[in-house]
């Protein structure tokens, strides 16, 4: 085994174990690297350093909700996007909106997003963000029919790009280029206390709005005009599919 003497030995070592890793990886599974203990300090001192080694490539260092990776600079991205030979999945509005509103109002039940949005939400949309690995249910509210409270996943911050919930786009900017003028989302900071409502299934008055069918699921999103380029944490606010690259990163499309 190749001894280690110095900070850059140390940082050898890390730059390649999170070159070849297919996932971001937390501190935890980092330190299984050494057999030396450092303190979260000296963790820090070593990531920013390597990250900083790295400022002026084409690849850079980022620490997300799920742990740290390599991944293509936003600016880079158009040019990586010419050697994928598959088209990436496209998503309807009726999906995107369901994202939003789970994603500021979270955790959130079918019949919330039904009550914000005023039309019935169909189970394929929730399917499709499931499977996709955005959202996840994360418990029952203590109502009659014990309905199921969705939220999003580390999965989902990770493909935008983000380390929490708080550093999503401002909701108003959501509500402006996703026209949710007639659905507003009431105001609330990103993650709510899972202290729910007793007694009834919907938020808000209690008494739910009047719904119009569900809308099928198979629109697609008008990205006409639109900037090519910026970063993916901006693409939920443009209401725009995303994609995790080969590089790592999340990417708009």
């Amino acid at each position: 085994m190749l001894p280690l003497y110095k900070p850059d030995d140390y940082k050898r070592v890390l730059e390649t174990a999170l070159l070849v890793a297919a996932e971001p990886l937390p501190l935890s599974e980092l330190k299984k690297l050494f057999d030396q203990e450092f303190d979260d300090d000296t963790w820090r001192t070593l990531l920013d350093d390597l990250r900083r080694d790295w400022s002026t490539r084409g690849v850079e260092l980022v620490q997300l909700a799920s742990g740290w990776r390599f991944q293509t600079r936003p600016e880079y991205q158009s040019y990586i996007d010419r050697l994928k030979n598959d088209k990436p999945p496209k998503y309807s509005r009726a999906v995107m909106e369901t994202l939003a509103i789970i994603a500021y109002r979270q955790p959130v039940t079918r019949g919330d997003i039904e009550d914000i949005r005023g039309v019935a939400v169909s189970p394929n949309i929730l399917k499709t963000l499931e499977g996709r690995g955005w959202i996840d249910a994360v418990g029952h509210r203590d109502a009659p029919g014990r309905p199921a409270l969705y939220a999003t996943t580390r999965r989902f911050l990770d493909d935008l790009g983000l380390r929490s919930l708080t550093e999503l786009p401002p909701l108003t900017e959501i509500e402006r280029v996703m026209d949710l003028g007639q659905a507003t989302i009431p105001e609330a900071s990103p993650v709510q206390a899972g202290a729910e409502e007793s007694g009834t299934e919907h938020a808000g008055s209690g008494q739910a709005p009047e719904r119009r069918p569900a809308e099928p699921d198979n629109g697609q999103l008008d990205l006409a005009g639109q900037e090519p380029e910026r970063p993916a944490a901006q693409s939920l606010a443009q209401g725009e599919s995303l994609q995790a690259t080969p590089g790592g990163s999340a990417t708009a499309s």
